[in-house]
This record gives structure tokens, sequence and C-alpha cells, in this order.
């Protein structure tokens, strides 16, 4: 006895054999895109770029295992030749500093603004991103084009406006957000509003982009079955967009780590980040720069722990669409 095949709809089938083409489609563009970037070529011009960054970190390293006398005599390519380590640069510039912090207490304010001001911009820029995207309300292209171009504006243009709403201050409801940038207890709020500010056109931008690519389907399935868009968003969108998430993360959290030019005019007092006080550390005529190297070494541990912990998240984000054309 022999069973009749059962034919599909004609749609059906179609679109069957159309999802089969497109996922082999990227699985060879994939393939192609894997031996682009693993050709000799690029393996070669991987490691000499990976040379050339590694070398002068590791000459950091070694400066600041190295007493003073010898950091400020002779090169850290001299160390088989001028024997000496010493871990006292490392325990000297945490006590270095004014006197309002010295930089383990920097350290710590380094944290407290890095990842407010990470987590601030990424929340803000997610929501308008999917508004932007899958919410239709007047003047929404407009309105992202006026985003779009906020890019362009820069960053020093916006520091007086800010520096005069932060030197008055802000109460809304009674309760003083930020108060004088005078005063010497220092305020983290001002700081993460600057930043906050700072990178939401360029979030808002590159989430977008990565939010429109969802199928429709999904959209449209999830609103069949009655989900609002604040289910869409939690459990659709949100999981699906988080590599370009994390990757904007790690742009974000590295800028703000790294940052002294909004240090300088926002932190003040003893909410200052180290970037403000390896500035101050070196001396009057920078005698002290071998406690430089310890405490910059200091300042680029985290980073790396958050690029490496962030890393497979970083790469899928940065081609995310690639194999699409």
């Amino acid at each position: 006895m022999t069973s009749t095949p059962i034919e599909l709809p004609l749609d059906v089938a179609t679109k069957a054999r159309l999802a089969r083409g497109e996922r082999a489609a990227e699985r060879s563009a994939s393939k192609n895109t894997k031996r682009r970037l693993t050709s000799r070529g690029a393996t070669i011009a991987a490691l000499i770029i990976a040379v050339l960054w590694t070398v002068p970190t590791f000459g950091l390293f070694i400066s600041s295992v190295r007493p003073g006398v010898l950091v400020q005599t002779t090169g850290w390519w001299t160390i088989f030749q001028n024997w000496g380590f010493t871990f006292q640069n490392y325990g000297d510039v945490l006590k270095a500093g004014n006197s309002q912090l010295n930089l383990a207490g920097a350290f710590i304010n380094s944290l407290a603004i890095t990842i407010p001001a990470t987590a601030f911009p990424l929340v803000i820029a997610s929501l308008a991103a999917y508004a932007f995207a899958w919410i239709d309300f007047k003047g929404k292209s407009w309105l992202f084009i006026a985003v779009f171009a906020l890019q362009i504006v820069p960053l020093q243009m916006a520091l007086v406006p800010l520096l005069s709403l932060f030197s008055r201050g802000l109460n809304v409801g009674g309760v003083q957000l930020f108060g004088s940038l005078g005063s010497s207890d220092g305020s983290y709020a001002q700081v993460w509003i600057a930043h906050t500010i700072f990178a939401l056109p360029l979030a808002i931008f590159l989430l977008h982009n990565f939010i429109a690519e969802i199928p429709n389907e999904v959209i449209e399935a999830a609103r069949v079955d009655g989900a609002g868009h604040g289910q869409i968003f939690f459990r659709i969108v949100l999981p699906l967009t988080m590599p370009a998430i994390a990757s904007f993360a790690i742009f974000q959290f590295l800028w703000v780590w790294n940052d002294l030019l909004v240090a300088l005019i926002f932190a003040s007092g003893d909410a200052a980040p180290m970037t403000k006080l390896l500035a101050e550390i070196t001396g009057s005529r920078g005698q002290d720069w071998n406690l430089l190297t310890a405490g910059a070494f200091i300042s680029i541990l985290v980073p790396l722990v958050v690029f490496f912990a962030l890393q497979r998240f970083f790469v899928r984000g940065l081609l995310a669409g690639s194999t699409k054309g």
C-alpha cells in the first residue's frame, strides 16, 4: 500500500523553498566572509596590529614594576641590563592625589560614573529606537532626522549651556538633583546627564537600524497573539537586540571611562574620576611620571575585563546583517 504524497499549497511551498534558499545563501555568504577574514593576508595584518598594540602595553607594565630611579633614567627595554622589580609604584599611586581625593577613591568614582553613564543612554536609546522602528506617530520621520542630525553637533558646543545649567542647579518637585559646580562634595548626577545627552543620538541611530531589521512577521505574530508594545519590546525585541546593545555598551563604557574633558568640567571635588587624578599626580614638572605608569595600567584593567566579558556579543553586533544583501 503506497501513500499518496500530500501536495502543499503553492504559496506555502514557495515560501518554504524561499526560506531554504535564504538560509543557504546566508550560509554561503557567511562562509565567504569567514574565508576572507581568515585569509593569510588578514592573519598577517592582525598579527602586526596585535604586536603594535601589545608592545607599548607590555612596556607600560614593565615600567610600572620598576623602581622610580630606573624608570626616570633608563628605558623599559633595558630591564635585563638594569635589573629591578618593585610594586611600590602601585602602592604610592593609590595613595597619591590631592587634598580631597586619592587615586583609590577616584577609581571608585570612575566606576560610579561609568556604569550609570553607560546604562542610562542604553535604556533610553533602546526604547526610543523601538518607538522609531515599530510605532507610528505623527512627525516620526522628521524627529528621527533631527536625532540623527544631532550627531554632527560638536561636544564642545554643549559644554557652556550645560555648565550654566549645572551651576544654577535643578530642583524638581522639591528634590535637588544637582547643585553648584563649585560645591566641595561634587556630584555624579551632572556627569551622568552630560554623558547621557552626548551618547543618545548615536545610540538611537545604531539601535534603530538593528531593531528595524527584525522581520515584520515576528512583530505581527506577537500582535496577533495580543502582545502590547511593552511585551513585544521586553520579550522579543530586547533579546534579539542584545548583541547591538552590548556592542554600543563597550564603546560607551570605554568612552566614559577614558574621558577627561567632561570630567574636568563637570566632575568636581571628591567626585573626580581617575583620568582627572592621573593628570595631577605627575608633579608640577612631570618628575613623578613613574607613578603615572602604574596608574595608567590600573586604569586599563577594567576596560579590558569589560571587553573580554562582552567580546562574543561585540563580534555578533558588528557582523549583524553582514550576510544579507
